[in-house]
């Protein structure tokens, strides 16, 4: 018999509510992210590495965030230049505002509508909780075939994960219903969502461990294997 491949603790139950990081979850921003980056460089005479790339902005990109709260345009804007500082490629301060503007172009993962419908279908509300501002998440959502019924970002908080702004206004708005959190990031989301007894599921797509104590509810590698796994849960 086959085996299903999730890691499940004893607190498995049904949802009402399924919340979801969007940029790493349902976007694939490593892609968008390097792709702009790439191609900005590339119109001044430099070719940059994706890995280079994708290396500098985890480690610019949570410095500029933990300062003092900022609009999304500004955070990518000022970690635009710290990526471009760090590989050694000159860019100007106005120029840095094309990574803000090629949010929108994004792309989604493949399952990421697939497995939205099959939840909308099946009942579940769906919402966001999103390190972004609020047009540019509107741009985003024009990618998604369903509607949102609860969406929360960092301009409506004024905070970044992994501070609990985003949790703490879900739960507000949520109030009792059985809730789920699912993202991919393990720093900005499984460790708040823990440290808060926010139910999560880690959509663990790059097959990374744990780098601190907090453990998700459910370890999935994909949003595929998260929609099965609820679907078995429900129906027990």
């Amino acid at each position: 018999m086959k085996r299903h491949r999730w890691h499940l603790t004893d607190r498995s139950m049904d949802y009402d509510i399924i919340t979801f990081d969007c940029y790493g979850t349902l976007i694939d921003w490593e892609t968008g992210i390097t792709e702009a980056i790439a191609g900005a460089a590339l119109e001044t005479g430099v070719s940059l590495e994706r890995s280079s790339i994708i290396e500098a902005y985890h480690e610019v990109e949570p410095e500029v965030e933990a300062g003092q709260y900022r609009s999304y345009r500004d955070v990518l804007h000022d970690t635009a230049l710290g990526v471009a500082r760090r590989l050694g490629w000159t860019l100007g301060d106005e120029q840095a505002r094309f990574l803000a503007e090629s949010l929108p172009g994004w792309p989604p993962f493949d399952d990421s509508n697939p497995a939205l419908l099959v939840l909308r279908e099946q009942g579940y509300r769906l919402g966001i909780l999103s390190n972004v501002d609020d047009d540019l998440l509107r741009g985003t959502l024009s990618h998604f075939q369903v509607e949102f019924d609860l969406l929360i970002t960092a301009e409506q908080v004024e905070s970044y994960k992994p501070a609990d702004g985003h949790f703490l206004r879900a739960r507000q708005v949520i109030g009792r219903s059985r809730w789920l959190h699912a993202a991919q990031s393990y720093f900005h989301d499984i460790v708040p969502a823990c440290a808060l007894g926010v139910p999560v599921a880690w959509v663990n797509r790059k097959c990374e461990g744990p780098t601190g104590a907090a453990r998700a509810d459910v370890v999935v590698r994909d949003l595929k294997e998260l929609v099965g796994w609820l679907l078995q849960t429900a129906s027990d």
